[in-house]
């Protein structure tokens, strides 16, 4: 479902969720573990990454102009924080089952907080500058994360394979979420720069950051899987295999969606439909659960 000229005006609201990692499999999508790992790599990263999200766009508040924007962003915040807390108890429960997650994810933290974090004593204007460029790659970041949320909660072949209904909610409440806040990091960077220029250089580097960190991550998960086949290894074939079944998303459709962000004319709202996801979290039994 898409609405190309949908126009967003919800208010953004934390829906404070919470899952039961008690019964879920090691390879919650059955008899498919490098697509499970794929998916998985998702933990790895979105707990430290999306707390990283909030730090810039709070450091933006002073910025902003647009009260109606303001209001979206701190919203937006709120939403990412929780995401970030939900992920974090994934990554618990893989410790848990004996998954050693600490060495990636120190990694991912070290990006966050030192390559990607606070530069202080660079002076007013070119901290300005340097905030504006972190909001930007978020912003290419944010086209990502739209397009998985739109494929999650698409993504039918992962019912039909069985996969584990708690981690289906937990993906879909929060790919609803994703794009139900989508235009809100592009929003925003228009607000402080409307330039072309900042908006592709940067998403090249969200594009070449993510592939480096997904494919380090899918191949870390495989060698470390304690419940792996000896002699097992990621082989990237198999990723192609479980997306043409339906299981991932469609790198071809994933390119093309890296185009669109790349035109003059882009918008977010190109990317999933707000009706789909306000749906979806009409139903969501974490969302449900949240609301009483």
């Amino acid at each position: 479902m898409r609405k190309s000229d949908e126009h967003d005006d919800l208010v953004l609201t934390p829906r404070d969720v919470r899952f039961d990692w008690e019964n879920l499999p090691l390879h919650w999508i059955p008899r498919e573990p490098l697509a499970t790992h794929v998916v998985n790599v998702l933990h790895l990263l979105l707990p430290e990454g999306e707390r990283w999200f909030v730090r810039v766009f709070l450091q933006t508040m002073p910025l902003i102009t647009d009260e109606e924007l303001r209001a979206r962003v701190l919203g937006f915040t709120g939403q990412e924080a929780v995401h970030a807390e939900a992920h974090q108890g994934v990554l618990d429960h893989l410790a848990a089952k004996g998954v050693p997650i600490d060495p990636y994810v120190t990694q991912v933290a070290y990006l966050f907080h030192h390559v990607l974090g606070d530069i202080p004593g660079q002076g007013p204007r070119r901290e300005r500058q340097y905030l504006i460029e972190r909001v930007a790659i978020i912003a290419g970041i944010e086209h990502f994360t739209a397009f998985l949320g739109d494929w999650i909660l698409n993504a039918t072949a992962l019912d039909r394979a069985g996969a584990d209904p708690v981690m289906l909610d937990l993906l879909r409440w929060h790919g609803a979420e994703e794009v139900e806040h989508r235009a809100v990091a592009y929003d925003l960077l228009r607000h402080l720069d409307r330039g072309y220029v900042r908006r592709i250089r940067t998403m090249v580097i969200a594009t070449t950051t993510l592939a480096r960190l997904w494919i380090r991550g899918v191949r870390y998960l495989a060698a470390v899987d304690p419940e792996r086949r000896p002699g097992s290894r990621a082989r990237w074939r198999d990723v192609a295999r479980a997306a043409r079944r339906g299981l991932l998303p469609d790198p071809v459709r994933l390119v093309v969606s890296v185009l669109r962000y790349l035109g003059p004319g882009y918008h977010p709202t190109q990317e999933g439909s707000t009706e789909q996801a306000v749906a979806y979290l009409g139903t969501s039994p974490a969302a449900r659960a949240a609301a009483h």
